[in-house]
């Protein structure tokens, strides 16, 4: 008997956000399959690899990284090899420096150095701020005064913060906005509601569901974005139906297989390798699990995972 293919068909579909100006903008969402379903219904707008740099500099401890920023000494040096690294489809900017528990920059200094990144680059820009929720408010409305015209994404705006990142990033300067919540579908909806009740178009704003490296909790995180995704196609639930983006570099080399040396644990092998894997690996299954755009930081995932979405849509 010959095979006859039968393609799920769901009342609902993912919104669509771009982000970015010109030939380099980026479409996010669109789809109206289940995550990487292009067997199903044609997936207009293929997933996403965003490439992370820091306000502090590339990281020197990992050889493939090191390597390849070699000679960049600038925030703007660093941006341009991010933009140019293949695969790479726009540049997210970590703050990380403006940790108030940290380093503690300033909110002029990040602000120039994220202008210093639109000027270099023509790829939509990412800022992903610092994880302090009164700093990044601060940080998210100065940048996106400072970048108006570019049309970036700020992430994120959580429940924390998400009034003072509405009013400023997304209605004053009408930039992308991320809603991050806590690995709980019901927060997830509970906070694009108050954000569309702020008065932002759902065309502006991208979910952060939440995000874990591969084998430390991110089974919550899978299941989050299936339920998400069910939801938004299958109940045409609307307050869900926004693309989802999923930073995936952080989590993925802060875990111990990422960090720890050959020489501890010889039975493991080399270190970076382990990381590079952990990254992959981790960026597959976010993929696979809904996300409609990752962010990576090492060069061989950068490539390994694009060559992943190009291969499977």
């Amino acid at each position: 008997m010959a095979f006859k293919r039968n393609p799920q068909k769901f009342p609902g579909a993912t919104k669509t956000v771009v982000i970015g100006t010109g030939d380099r903008a980026v479409t996010l969402g669109g789809e109206n399959v289940m995550p990487l379903y292009s067997f199903d219904a044609p997936i207009e707008n293929r997933p996403k690899v965003g490439v992370e740099i820091s306000d502090s500099g590339y990281d020197k401890n990992v050889p493939g990284i090191a390597a390849y920023y070699a000679g960049a000494e600038t925030i703007a040096d660093i941006a341009k090899k991010a933009a140019a690294m293949p695969g790479a489809d726009f540049i997210a900017i970590s703050l990380e420096g403006a940790d108030p528990n940290g380093e503690n920059k300033s909110v002029d200094e990040c602000v120039e150095l994220c202008k210093a990144v639109g000027e270099a680059v023509d790829l939509p820009i990412v800022v992903l701020g610092c994880k302090n929720h009164d700093k990044d408010a601060k940080l998210f409305e100065k940048i996106s005064d400072a970048l108006q015209g570019k049309n970036i994404l700020v992430m994120s705006a959580s429940e924390e913060n998400y009034k003072t990142v509405s009013a400023s990033a997304g209605l004053a300067y009408s930039q992308k906005i991320g809603a991050e919540s806590a690995v709980d579908i019901n927060l997830a909806k509970q906070l694009n509601v108050l954000i569309s009740q702020m008065g932002v178009a759902a065309d502006n704003v991208v979910m952060n569901v939440g995000s874990a490296a591969a084998g430390y909790g991110f089974e919550y995180v899978a299941s989050t974005m299936d339920r998400v995704k069910a939801a938004a196609l299958a109940q045409n639930d609307n307050m869900l139906q926004n693309p989802i983006v999923t930073p995936v570099s952080d989590d993925a080399w802060s875990v111990k297989e990422s960090i720890v040396s050959e020489a501890d644990f010889p039975e493991w092998g080399p270190t970076e390798k382990r990381g590079v894997a952990m990254e992959i690996t981790t960026a597959a299954a976010c993929l696979a699990s809904g996300s409609n755009a990752v962010i990576l930081r090492h060069p061989e995932s950068v490539a390994a995972i694009a060559k992943f979405i190009g291969e499977l849509m």
